[in-house]
């Protein structure tokens, strides 16, 4: 959409905001039957129609709501109105609203757009779309339809290839798409498959891989600034393109949801999207372990012992913890072989923390106060919350082997989330600034835009505000 300030006399289509106090004042300036029917109140949209336009007043709630509040609204409102709304001039009204409260309302309009399924293009609103606003100069306006912009290549390609169906998102599909990203953006792509894995020792991530009849593509994505002495963050996204359970297979009822257990590493993607449309000035290493978790005669086994990456060696008892497995090499292969001043990595992890926080948040671990302080505040300001949970040893005891270094479960039925998270501490090699995000409960759930459960876009604006904040 085109954001322009210039005042023309005559829209089509208005946009009108009012919070509940503007409202209060403005009402009088309107037919008495509007009061009637629209008070200001968040996400109440009342229309109304003449011979030359159509106005569609649009409630922001409180006066004090938070920024994220306003992107709620806009989204909404292209939601929920979508059937209305034309790709014409459109002026948008608001006696008093700030420029990151108008930049998140902008947002939301952007991001409403989006349409399900999967290979349908946006129906309205689209790049041609003139969207007029007096309120600000035009190099604001600019600054925010760039920002805008960078957010939703980001969002739209995590929710894109979070929401696809299995069968388009096999591993040699999903990696072309991230090579053409590469070419595009100028990231420096590595991908190893199974033979070049197994000569480097990624056994953890091989044994979830070997059942399977995808060939390994475990994947490294680099995004470099210019900027000299710049930071480096570390990103780890646990990419399983669909998830039987394996040998311990999942029930079948609700499996077909399994094509959301990549929503890590689609989170990942929409950041590195983000940072290079906005060239931000950090460096980025984002590893993807991509895979499936198939059932063949080939798949690993309960009982089985597996040596990681980092030389430990992990003893199997349920084959449906293979996200955990496939992130120890991943993070121990960053570790090792990358510098990097903070390493996050953002998995649908466990059943556990869907339990705990249902979609409310993600569950947080980090073994750094600072890290912790800025994902919890990040996480407020996007709305993309997360809740802090301990890494305490004494959960150590509860994934001990009597054949291995490790377990990849606790056989206790509690806390399995923490488990997970202690599990992957054992492959960050020590690493001091490091976070592990359980979004299970988060990633893919309902949303505006489905009738069944889809990709909410969870991750994406939380690291880019992050990465923002990090430089």
């Amino acid at each position: 959409m085109k954001l322009i300030n210039k005042k023309n006399k005559k829209y089509a289509q208005i946009l009108q905001l009012f919070n509940e106090d503007q409202w209060q004042e403005s009402s009088k300036n309107f037919n008495k039957n509007i009061s009637l029917l629209f008070s200001g109140k968040k996400n109440e949209v009342h229309i109304q129609t003449d011979d030359e336009s159509i106005t569609f007043f649009i409630g922001l709630g409180k006066t004090d709501s938070a920024n994220f509040e306003f992107q709620q609204v806009g989204q909404k409102f292209s939601q929920t109105q979508k059937e209305k709304i034309q790709p014409v001039p459109t002026q948008i009204i608001c006696e008093s609203i700030t420029e990151k409260q108008f930049e998140e309302f902008f947002k939301g309009l952007y991001l409403g757009t989006y349409t399900y399924n999967f290979d349908k293009s946006h129906t309205f609103w689209n790049e041609s779309t003139e969207i007029h606003f007096e309120n600000f100069s035009q190099k604001k306006l600019d600054h925010i339809k760039n920002n805008t912009n960078a957010l939703c290549e980001g969002q739209f390609a995590c929710m894109e290839w979070l929401n696809k169906p299995a069968n388009h998102k096999k591993t040699d599909v999903l990696s072309t798409s991230l090579k053409d990203l590469s070419k595009k953006y100028d990231f420096k792509y590595t991908v190893f498959n199974r033979k070049k894995c197994e000569e480097l020792g990624l056994g953890a991530y091989l044994a979830v891989n070997q059942g399977s009849e995808q060939d390994a593509a475990f994947t490294i994505l680099e995004y470099k600034t210019k900027v000299k002495n710049a930071k480096t963050i570390g990103l780890v996204g646990k990419c399983v393109t669909f998830d039987t359970g394996g040998i311990s297979i999942k029930a079948s009822d609700n499996m077909h949801y399994m094509k959301s257990d990549m929503g890590g590493a689609t989170a990942v993607i929409g950041a590195l999207i983000y940072a290079a449309e906005k060239e931000i000035p950090v460096n980025i290493i984002a590893v993807l372990p991509i895979t499936d978790n198939a059932v063949s005669k080939n798949a690993y086994l309960p009982s089985d012992v597996i040596k990681a990456y980092n030389g430990k060696t992990i003893e199997v008892l349920n084959t449906d913890a293979e996200g955990r497995m496939i992130l120890a090499d991943a993070l121990s292969y960053l570790a090792k072989n990358y510098k990097t001043d903070v390493m996050i990595d953002l998995a649908t992890l466990t059943g556990s923390s869907v339990r705990m926080f249902g979609d409310t948040c993600g569950a947080m671990f980090s073994n750094n106060d600072r890290l912790k302080d800025l994902l919890l505040k990040t996480g407020d300001q996007t709305n993309q919350r997360l809740w802090n949970l301990p890494l305490w040893d004494v959960w150590k005891d509860d994934f001990k082997s009597d054949v291995a270094d490790v377990k990849n479960i606790s056989m206790k039925p509690i806390g399995d989330c923490i488990v997970a998270a202690k599990f992957l501490e054992e492959f960050i090699e020590g690493h001091p600034n490091w976070a592990h995000l359980d979004i299970a409960g988060v990633a893919f759930g309902n949303t505006g835009y489905s009738k069944e459960k889809a990709a909410t876009g969870y991750g994406v604006q939380l690291l880019a505000q992050l990465i923002e904040n990090y430089h």
